[in-house]
């Protein structure tokens, strides 16, 4: 017998890949997202003892976290309601903080845009920063291509994938909302531990990292002076016209920068 047909004939066949399922996509997702879940939890955990000692009722503190589902906009809102803002004030703070998810959607999209408008609400509601993250990773993976050439065709289960993630952020942080309201009832003189400094310090956490180029340093220091010379405005107005000017001169100085490099703004 010839020698190459017979190791034909006794290598073994490769093993199948394991078949994809709605669950197993769906746990992936949730796998996938257990590192921003950690990260989460505190910022749950103190949102709900703040709340427990603010302005709001425990249950609309809850409700806040169930319907809202912004950790950053929640914060505002909750400092806003404290200093006694108006509704309107606190409604376009809270939509000029959360502007960055249509950004994050219109990113999202090319994967998204096949599915039934139920799919797209319902993930749309549970888009976040760690979702977001954990998504542009799972696409990165299956199309490793240049940010400009076309997307690959969707994966059919992949929305059960962001599903995953993105309910897995959701029952975190109602979880860690409600410990921190449980918290904060048992212990009520939290309040006056300064715990609401965590909220700046997560905010300069979040922002430092994204310094690192002349347009985005430009934009946080500008927003950030005028904040400080605006604080004395009433219903917290002086915060919206620092970031109105904060981010007209991060554009401004996008331009700058792009016409210094000789190519298009």
């Amino acid at each position: 017998m010839n020698p190459a047909m017979n190791a034909a004939t006794t290598t073994p066949a490769p093993a199948p890949a394991p078949t994809q399922t709605k669950a197993s996509s769906l746990l992936a997702g949730a796998r996938d997202t257990i590192p921003m879940l950690v990260g989460a939890a505190p910022f749950g955990l103190i949102f709900g003892t703040l709340a427990s000692a603010g302005p709001l009722a425990p249950w609309q503190g809850q409700a806040m976290s169930l319907f809202v589902f912004a950790g950053s906009s929640q914060f505002i809102a909750l400092g806003l309601a404290a200093g006694h803002a108006g509704l309107a004030v606190i409604w376009l703070t809270t939509l000029i903080v959360n502007l960055r998810h249509m950004l994050y959607a219109a990113s999202l999209l090319p994967h998204l845009k096949h599915l039934p408008a139920r799919w797209r609400w319902l993930l749309g509601f549970l888009l976040t920063d760690e979702a977001f993250a954990v998504m542009t990773g799972h696409y990165a993976r299956r199309s490793p291509t240049i940010p400009a050439a076309p997307p690959s065709p969707p994966s059919p289960l992949s929305h059960w994938y962001f599903l995953g993630s993105g309910l897995s952020m959701y029952l975190n942080w109602q979880a860690w909302t409600l410990a921190g309201l449980a918290f904060g009832a048992v212990f009520p003189g939290l309040s006056d531990l300064g715990l609401d400094y965590a909220m700046a310090a997560t905010f300069i956490a979040i922002v430092t990292p994204q310094c690192a180029s002349r347009p985005h340093l430009g934009a946080a220091l500008v927003a950030g002076s005028l904040a400080l010379v605006f604080k004395d405005l009433p219903y917290k107005l002086g915060l919206l016209s620092a970031v109105a000017v904060g981010v007209a001169a991060g554009m401004l100085l996008m331009r700058v920068s792009a016409r210094g490099q000789g190519v298009r703004p």
